[in-house]
C-alpha cells in the first residue's frame, strides 16, 4: 500500500507540475479562461440565491394571496436572464480559452519534438522505430495537455464551491452541516477512482505507443508483407496488441462508469436528506422555506466543483506519462555540433567546380566490437570519378552517410576542400554535397514539386536537370508535364522512373561533389550509361563518387576503391584491378554471372553497412 500512495502522490505532483509549465507559457490566456469559469461560477452560485429569494417574496405569497405583482414577477425574470446571460459569457470565456491554450501548448511541443527530431543524428533515429516517434509527437503530445481542457473549470468551481458552501452556512448552519456530509462520500469515490482506474491509464498510454508502432511497421514494409503472403501474420500481430489495449480501455472504462453514477447519485441523496430535516424544521418554525429550498440547491450544485476536480486528477495520469515520453526526445543528447565555416571560392562566395575530397584513417562502428570501417583512406581530386565497389556489408553505404555527414565518424576525419565537414555551419555542406540514396523517396507531389522541394528554381533548370538524368523524355508524356501529381512515394512511377526524378533532385542544385549510392540500380545498363556520361561532360565538372557493381557502370570511372570488410583493400582503374586484384575480380565477375545465365540483370539488396 506504502508504493501505491507514494506513486499517487508523485502523479498528483507531476500533473500540477505539468500544468505549471502551461500556466507560466500561456499566463494571459488562463487568467482570460479563469476569470470566465470564477464569473461562471459566482453567477451558478447567484442562481440559488434568485431561486431562494424567489420562493420567499414570489412563490409562497402567490400560493398565500392568490396573485402575484407584475413587478415583483419582471423583477424575478429580469434576475433569472442576467443572470443567465451573465452565465453564459463565462462558459465561453472559460471554454474558449482553455480551448486556445490546450491548441497552444499542442502545437508549440509537436513543433519542439519536430525540431528536435531534425537536429538528431540519424544514429538517434536508428535506435528509436518510427512508430514510437509518431506517437510521441501526436498522442503523447495531446495526451501531456488534456488536463488543461478541464483545468479552468477546475479553478473557478474552487470558487463556486467555497462561495455555495458560505451561502449554505448562512441560510441554516444545520442544514448546510448535514448537507456537507456528503463531501467526505465523495471524495472517498474521487480517491478510490484514482486508486483503480490510474494504472490501467497509464498503461493504455504506452500500448498506444505500441500499437502504433506495428500498424506504421506493417504499412511500411506492405511490399513484403504482400509478396511473401504475410497479412494474416501481421492482422494477428496487429491485433493481439490491439486487443490488449481495447482490454485494458475496457476495465478503465467500467470502472468510470460506476464511479459517474456513484458521484452523480451522493449528493441527490443528500438533497433528499436535507429536504426531509428542513421540511421538519419549517413546520417547526425554525426556519424559512427559502432557506431550505436554498441550501438544497447549492447542495446540488457544490457536487459539480467536485466533480469537475475530479476530470481534472483523472487525467494526470496520461499527462504525466506523455509530458515524460514528450520530454524523452527534447531531452535527447547527440545533437550534431557546427562550426562557422563555408566553403569558399567563386563568385559571391560560392565555389565552382568539383569539390576535393579527403577520407583520412575514418572509422566507424554501430557496435563497438564490430567496426564497420577501419582506418579508410583516400583522395578524390576535383572533378574526377571514383567507383566504390565491394561486397555487401564491407560499408558502403556506411561511408556515403559519414561523407555527407548523417552520422559523424568515431574516429578520422573527412574533408571537402581541405575543411573537415564538423567546421561547417549548419547548411553549409548541403550548398556543395548532394547524395542520391540507393532507396529513390517522392512525396506525394507534383514532378516540378519533387525536383525542387520548394526552392525557387526556374523551370528551364529543372528541364536541364531532368534532362541530364535521363528523366525528361518520360515527364514529357505525363499528363500535365511537371504539374504532374506522382502520388504518395511516387507509386505512378517505376523504379527506375523514381531513381531518376531523385538524381534530378540533386542535380538542379548544381553539387560540387554528387555521390550515387548505387542510384541507378533500377535502370537499364544503356540509360545508366548515358546519365553517367551526361554527368561527367557536364557544365559543373562536378566531382563523383559512385557506389556500383555493374562492370558498365565502374568502367566508366577514373578510379576504383575497393572496400573490403571495412578497409580499402585495393584502389585503382578498374582493368588494372583486374588482373592485380583476384577478390576484385571475383566479386566483379560474380554480379555479372546472373545476366549472363538467365538475361536478368542482377540486383544487390540490402548494401551493407
Amino acid at each position: 500500500m506504502g508504493p501505491e500512495r507514494s506513486t499517487r502522490r508523485a502523479t498528483l505532483r507531476d500533473g500540477f507540475a505539468v500544468l505549471w509549465v502551461a500556466i507560466k507559457r500561456e499566463p494571459r490566456i488562463f487568467a482570460l479562461s479563469t476569470v470566465g469559469s470564477l464569473l461562471f461560477g459566482a453567477l451558478t452560485v447567484a442562481d440559488a440565491w434568485v431561486l431562494g429569494w424567489a420562493t420567499e417574496h414570489v412563490v409562497l405569497p402567490a400560493f398565500r394571496d392568490g396573485e402575484i405583482g407584475a413587478g415583483l414577477l419582471w423583477a424575478v425574470l429580469g434576475l433569472f436572464l442576467g443572470v443567465a446571460i451573465l452565465r453564459a459569457v463565462g462558459i465561453v470565456a472559460r471554454r474558449l480559452g482553455a480551448g486556445v491554450m490546450q491548441y497552444r501548448m499542442q502545437a508549440h511541443y509537436r513543433r519542439a519534438v519536430t525540431r528536435q527530431y531534425l537536429s538528431l543524428p540519424m544514429e538517434w533515429h536508428q535506435r528509436h522505430p518510427t512508430g514510437q516517434l509518431l506517437s510521441n509527437a501526436n498522442s503523447d503530445v495531446e495526451a501531456a495537455w488534456g488536463p488543461i481542457a478541464p483545468l479552468p473549470m477546475a479553478v473557478g468551481t474552487v470558487a463556486m464551491m467555497l462561495i455555495a458552501v458560505g451561502q449554505m452556512l448562512l441560510a441554516d448552519l444545520m442544514l448546510a452541516l448535514i448537507g456537507l456530509l456528503v463531501f467526505p462520500a465523495v471524495i472517498g469515490a474521487n480517491l478510490a477512482y484514482q486508486r483503480l482506474a490510474s494504472p490501467l491509464m497509464t498503461k493504455a498510454q504506452a500500448l498506444r505507443a505500441e500499437v502504433s508502432e506495428i500498424a506504421h511497421e506493417s504499412f511500411d514494409g506492405a511490399m513484403v508483407v504482400k509478396t511473401l503472403g504475410r497479412e494474416g501474420e501481421e492482422t494477428a500481430r496487429f491485433a493481439a496488441k490491439a486487443h490488449e489495449l481495447r482490454n485494458v480501455s475496457i476495465k478503465a472504462g467500467r470502472i468510470r462508469a460506476v464511479f459517474d453514477p456513484t458521484l452523480a447519485a451522493l449528493p441527490n441523496i443528500g438533497v433528499l436528506i436535507v429536504l426531509a430535516v428542513g421540511v421538519s424544521r419549517v413546520l417547526h418554525g425554525q426556519t424559512g422555506a427559502g432557506e431550505v429550498v436554498t441550501v438544497a440547491y447549492l447542495l446540488t450544485i457544490v457536487s459539480f466543483p467536485i466533480r469537475s476536480i475530479g476530470w481534472l486528477l483523472g487525467e494526470f495520469p496520461r499527462s504525466v506519462v506523455g509530458f515524460d515520453r514528450v520530454h524523452t526526445v527534447l531531452d535527447a543528447t547527440g545533437e550534431m555540433e557546427y562550426g562557422a565555416r563555408r566553403l569558399d571560392g567563386g563568385k559571391s562566395g560560392q565555389p565552382v567546380g568539383g569539390a576535393r575530397l579527403d577520407v583520412d584513417h575514418l572509422a566507424y562502428a554501430y557496435d563497438r566490437d564490430q567496426p564497420v570501417l577501419d582506418e579508410v583512406t583516400f583522395t578524390v581530386e576535383p572533378g574526377r570519378t571514383v567507383a566504390l565497389v565491394g561486397a555487401t556489408a564491407s560499408g558502403k553505404s556506411t561511408l556515403t552517410g559519414l561523407m555527407t555527414r548523417l552520422v559523424d565518424p568515431d574516429g578520422g576525419a573527412i574533408r571537402v576542400d581541405g575543411v573537415d565537414l564538423r567546421d561547417l555551419r549548419r547548411g553549409a555542406l548541403a550548398e556543395s554535397v548532394a547524395v542520391v540514396p540507393q532507396t529513390a523517396f517522392l512525396f506525394d507531389d507534383t514532378v516540378r514539386g519533387n525536383v525542387t522541394l520548394g526552392a525557387d528554381i526556374p523551370d528551364a533548370e529543372v528541364w536541364a536537370a531532368l534532362r541530364t538524368a535521363q528523366a525528361d523524355g518520360f515527364v514529357a508524356a505525363l499528363s500535365d508535364g511537371l504539374d504532374t501529381k506522382l502520388g504518395e512515394r511516387g507509386t505512378s512511377l517505376s523504379g527506375g522512373q523514381r531513381q531518376r526524378i531523385s538524381l534530378a533532385r540533386a542535380l538542379v542544385r548544381h553539387p560540387r561533389l554528387l555521390i550515387l549510392d548505387d542510384a541507378t540500380s533500377a535502370v537499364d545498363p544503356e540509360v545508366e550509361a548515358r546519365i553517367l556520361g551526361a554527368l561527367r561532360s557536364g557544365d559543373g565538372d562536378a566531382t563523383l563518387v559512385v557506389v556500383a557493381y555493374r562492370k558498365a557502370t565502374i568502367g566508366l570511372a577514373d578510379e576504383v576503391i575497393f572496400l573490403d570488410e571495412g578497409r580499402v583493400a585495393a584502389r585503382g582503374p578498374h582493368d588494372e584491378l583486374l588482373e592485380r586484384s583476384p577478390d576484385y575480380a571475383n566479386l566483379v565477375n560474380a554480379y555479372e554471372q546472373p545476366e549472363a545465365g538467365d538475361g536478368r540483370e542482377p540486383q544487390l539488396t540490402g548494401e551493407g553497412r
